[in-house]
C-alpha cells in the first residue's frame, strides 16, 4: 500500500497541469458544499433558537377550538382556565381588532400576554400600567407597516365576547426588534388582564407557551403541541433548501468527477507498456488496479488539502463575523435573521470529504478494472487485448 502511494502521488505530480486542474475542481466543490450546508445549518440554529425564545417555548397547549391558521376560529377559540392549575405555563389570549393609523384602517391580531412573564423574549415588563393608560408594544415590522413610531397613540377598535365593537386610544410604549415575523407583522400585544377586562373574558385564553419543566397531562378542552411538531416547517423549509441547493453543486461534483474518469481512462491507455511492466516484475493484476485506483483516489485528498489551505481562512472568518442579508429577507414570514453565522460541524465536514474520497475512488476504480483483463504480453507491446 506505502508503494502504491508513492507511485501515485509521482505520477499525479508528473501530469503536471491536468492534475491541478482536476485538484482545483474537486477543492471548489468541496469548499460549495461545505459553505452552502454550512450557511443552511447556521440558518437552521439560529431560525429555531429564535422561534423557541420569542414564540414557541417548549410547547403550546391550545384551547381545542382554536386553530392559528384558521382565523375564522379567533372569536371563539379560547378556553376557560385556573391559573393555579396550569402552572408553568404563559396564557396568551388572541383577539381580532383593528387600528386607524393617519386615518387609514389596518386589520391585527390583538394578543394578550401577562406583562410579568419571563418565558419569551418579548419586551411585556413594558406593558405595565405605569407607561401609559393602555401600553401596547409592536414589532418593527407592524411599525413599519402601519408608520407607527413609540409614543404615538393610535385608536384600537375590538369586539367584547358578546360581539360588540368597543375603542379606545393605545399608546405605543414599545418597538421590538425579533428575527420572528410571525410574531411581528399584523399583530399587537397588550397586558392580558387589560385585555381581559376589555373583552369580558376574564380567565380565558386561546394557548399557553409551556416552559422547560413542564410535564404535559391530557385536559379536556386543550390539545398539546411539542416543540419538534412546532419546529416541523423550519426544518421542512432546511430540507427543502439542502435539496435545491444540492443540484448546483452535484453538478460541479459530477464535472470534476467526470475529468478523473476521463484522465484516468486516458492513463490506462497512454501507459500500457508500463502497466505490462509492472506485472512483468510481479504485481499481480488486481495490485496494479488498485495503484491507478489510488492513484485516482488522491485527487480527493490533495483536493481536501488544497480546500482546506484556501476554505479555512475564508470559512472561518465568516463563521466569526456572519453574512448580512439585506432587510427585504425580513418581510418573507420566514424566520430570518439580518446576519446568519455558518455552523461548519465535524459531522458536515467528515461527511463531505467522505463524499469526496468514494466519489473520487469510484470513478477512477471504473476504468482501471480494465487492466485486470490485459494480457501484459500485448501490454508490453503497447497493444490492448
Amino acid at each position: 500500500m506505502k508503494l502504491a502511494l508513492i507511485l501515485a502521488y509521482k505520477n499525479l505530480i508528473g501530469s503536471g497541469l491536468r492534475t491541478w486542474l482536476n485538484v482545483g475542481i474537486l477543492a471548489f466543490t468541496f469548499i460549495l458544499i461545505l459553505f452552502y450546508n454550512g450557511l443552511l445549518d447556521g440558518w437552521n440554529n439560529q431560525a429555531k433558537r429564535a422561534s423557541i425564545e420569542w414564540e414557541y417555548g417548549y410547547g403550546e397547549l391550545r384551547a381545542a377550538n382554536y386553530d392559528p391558521y384558521d382565523p375564522f376560529s379567533i372569536q371563539d377559540g379560547h378556553q376557560s382556565y385556573q391559573p393555579e392549575e396550569f402552572k408553568m405555563l404563559t396564557p396568551i389570549l388572541i383577539r381580532q381588532a383593528s387600528i386607524y393609523p393617519n386615518g387609514r384602517m389596518l386589520s391585527i391580531s390583538l394578543k394578550g400576554i401577562p406583562n410579568d412573564q419571563k418565558l419569551l423574549k418579548l419586551p411585556t415588563s413594558f406593558l405595565s400600567p405605569e407607561q401609559a393608560k393602555i401600553p401596547v408594544i409592536i414589532g418593527k415590522r407592524m411599525a413599519a407597516t402601519a408608520h407607527l413610531e413609540e409614543g404615538d397613540e393610535v385608536l384600537l377598535r375590538w369586539r367584547d365576547k358578546h360581539g360588540t365593537f368597543d375603542a379606545l386610544e393605545v399608546t405605543i410604549v414599545k418597538i421590538f426588534d425579533s428575527d420572528v415575523g410571525s410574531i411581528d407583522s399584523g399583530q399587537m400585544w397588550i397586558a392580558l388582564a387589560q385585555l381581559q377586562e376589555m373583552t369580558g373574558l376574564k380567565d380565558k385564553a386561546s394557548y399557553f407557551v409551556a416552559n422547560s419543566n413542564y410535564s404535559h397531562q391530557k385536559r379536556n378542552g386543550w390539545r398539546f403541541f411539542p416543540q419538534e411538531t412546532l419546529l416541523e416547517d423550519i426544518n421542512k423549509l432546511i430540507a427543502s433548501k439542502k435539496i435545491s441547493g444540492s443540484i448546483m453543486y452535484l453538478l460541479l461534483l459530477t464535472i470534476a468527477l467526470l475529468a478523473i474518469f476521463d484522465t484516468q481512462v486516458l492513463s490506462v491507455f497512454r501507459r500500457q507498456k508500463e502497466i505490462g511492466t509492472y506485472i512483468a516484475l510481479g504485481m499481480t493484476r488486481m495490485q496494479v488496479v488498485g495503484l491507478f485506483t489510488v492513484e485516482g483516489s488522491m485527487y480527493s485528498l490533495l483536493a481536501m488539502l488544497m480546500g482546506a489551505l484556501i476554505g479555512i481562512p475564508i470559512l472561518s472568518i465568516l463563521a466569526i463575523n456572519g453574512i448580512s442579508f439585506p432587510e427585504v429577507t425580513q418581510g418573507m414570514g420566514v424566520t430570518m435573521a439580518e446576519r446568519i453565522f455558518p455552523v461548519f460541524s465535524l459531522q458536515l465536514i467528515a461527511g463531505t470529504m467522505i463524499l469526496l474520497i468514494i466519489s473520487a475512488t469510484i470513478v477512477s476504480f471504473l476504468p482501471a478494472k480494465k487492466i485486470a483483463n490485459m494480457n501484459p504480453v500485448e501490454a508490453l507491446k503497447g497493444k490492448l487485448q
